[in-house]
């Protein structure tokens, strides 16, 4: 079997905000550290996705010395600066698809500027170390929690997925349509389908499930756009149970660092 490598490592602090390439990640229960910690909530306390609202995908995030830094993608001026351990007493109830759990506010002012970009109410919350939001039972193997991600800590995909996926479109896509947390070189298409338990690095990983794929997959995260592409074309050869798979959730067996560059060693 050919070398398998990890050649991106990425992560999502705002959930459904843009990405950030990372050179190495701290590899934590809830997914790696600041993965998906903060989230914009809507009246009644339910996630906000590029699913109902594209633009999301047009703020930038980056990992500033004392916090977030949030940008627009076409105009850098429209920018603000979240500290990281910035949590206001209040906590709140928000929903995440099946899963209710507690978070808290972080301030109104930042309320104030992502609503004014949304032209909706949405408050910024996090979620504190306290709050256990755990992996459903159907996957998780040591009752892992989770953080605001969809439902599992980790998501890995290999390069040659993506690369027999453009070969079929008309238009290439990048891989920051699929949201993943670990990208790895060499092998054949879909060899993470084949894998179940692997190493990176210091850290084991257990593969538990493939990735249902939605409409976010349609959003072109530079221009904020909506197409029919790729999920039409991945739809046509990687459906099963009416599900369009593509890439393999993950769960942490242990922490540690992971580094662009660190071998994937299958163990099963």
């Amino acid at each position: 079997m050919d070398l398998l490598i990890i050649k991106d490592i990425y992560i999502y602090p705002i959930k459904s905000l843009g990405g950030i390439r990372l050179e190495e990640a701290m590899v934590e229960e809830k997914g790696f550290r600041y993965d998906r910690r903060w989230m914009l909530i809507d009246e009644e306390g339910v996630f906000v996705s590029q699913r109902s609202f594209p633009a999301l995908a047009l703020l930038q995030v980056a990992l500033a010395p004392e916090g977030l830094s949030v940008f627009h993608k076409q105009n850098a001026k429209k920018s603000i600066l979240i500290p990281y351990n910035l949590e206001s007493d209040e906590a709140v109830s928000v929903v995440v698809w099946d899963d209710t759990m507690t978070a808290k506010l972080v301030d109104a002012k930042f309320n104030r500027w992502f609503s004014e970009f949304l032209g909706k109410e949405v408050r910024l919350v996090i979620m504190p170390d306290s709050t256990r939001r755990l992996v459903s039972p159907k996957y998780a193997i040591n009752k892992e929690a989770v953080s605001f991600a969809d439902g599992m800590p980790y998501l890995l995909i290999g390069q040659e997925s993506l690369n027999d996926l453009n070969r079929k479109l008309e238009e290439p896509v990048s891989m920051d349509r699929f949201r993943p947390n670990l990208v790895f070189s060499g092998g054949e298409a879909f060899q993470e389908d084949s894998l179940k338990k692997i190493k990176i690095g210091a850290v084991e990983f257990q593969i538990v499930k493939p990735c249902a794929r939605c409409v976010m997959t349609t959003v072109d995260q530079e221009t904020g756009e909506i197409g029919k592409e790729p999920l039409r074309t991945l739809s046509s050869y990687r459906t099963k149970a009416n599900k369009v798979l593509f890439g393999q959730n993950m769960v942490a067996l242990g922490e540690g660092v992971v580094r662009i560059g660190d071998a994937l060693f299958p163990i099963e």
